[in-house]
């Protein structure tokens, strides 16, 4: 007698806390595009665990192969890399920032497959210690980066501009070649890049824009872009999140053994 195949994997996602309606009613929220390529394109199942607190985050990775931070329309809070808020009018997420900044740290310690998008990415930067852009646009030398308003999704998220990868990572060898488009949808990017992250993408603008942990004992990348958008019409995109896929199954190998025939 043999036990059933495992389940699959499992990868947390934490939600967005917007207050929505007329009269402002909480909601916690996750873009269906992040839950869609978890689920197509790195074969996982997509689960959240609504109004986590940091103190719990040690009892839920216990039950996840896998972290995705998602992009979001709110901003990591400038006073975690201590400076003053420059647009009162931009959205932030403090709710999000408390779980996300320390949930970064426990997988790196606990070797949990970690993939950052967008907001994610700049999330990862801060845990480590890294700083923000608020405004890329406004910083002399580098150009917009935000997605143009007022256009449909297909145009928003196409590709924008080229980015360089650092020969020999895994992000080209993802795209196969150094150099690939991206589309560009953040008004924020990498300052100060952490202590500890490798830089593997830039922009025409010297811009930062994608990375990995070094010395991760496991999966540990992040990007500026949206490989999640319909991430199973683009290779490069696709080989993102089948990579993603792979270490999140290496996990749920050593979280659920098989156990041996009886």
């Amino acid at each position: 007698m043999t036990t059933p195949p495992l389940a699959s994997p499992l990868v947390w996602l934490p939600a967005d806390h917007r207050l929505l309606g007329r009269y402002d009613m909480p909601f916690l929220l996750l873009g269906d595009k992040y839950a869609r390529a978890v689920k197509v394109g790195a074969q996982a199942q997509p689960v959240l665990f609504p109004l986590a607190e940091a103190a719990q985050i040690g009892e839920l990775l216990a039950l996840v192969d896998g972290v995705l931070l998602t992009g979001s329309p709110s901003n990591v809070h400038p006073a975690h890399f201590d400076e003053d808020v420059h647009d009162p009018a931009l959205p932030l997420d403090p709710a999000r920032d408390a779980l996300t900044l320390a949930l970064v740290r426990a997988c790196l310690a606990q070797a949990v497959p970690l993939l950052g998008i967008c907001r994610g990415f700049q999330e990862i930067n801060v845990a480590l210690g890294g700083s923000l852009h608020q405004t890329v646009h406004a910083v002399p030398g580098l150009m917009d980066h935000r997605d143009p308003d007022e256009v449909p999704l297909e145009q928003q998220y196409g590709p924008r501009h080229p980015v360089w990868l650092a020969a020999g990572s895994a992000l080209a060898q993802w795209a196969g070649g150094t150099q690939a488009m991206v589309n560009s949808l953040h008004g924020q990017g990498i300052g100060r890049l952490a202590q500890g992250l490798q830089p593997l993408a830039w922009a025409e603008d010297g811009l930062v824009e994608a990375f990995e942990v070094q010395g991760a004992a496991e999966f540990a990348y992040a990007v500026q872009w949206h490989p999640e958008w319909r991430c199973d019409e683009n290779p490069f995109y696709a080989a993102t999140f089948a990579a993603f896929g792979q270490a999140v199954r290496r996990r749920r190998e050593r979280r659920q053994p098989h156990r041996r025939p009886t």
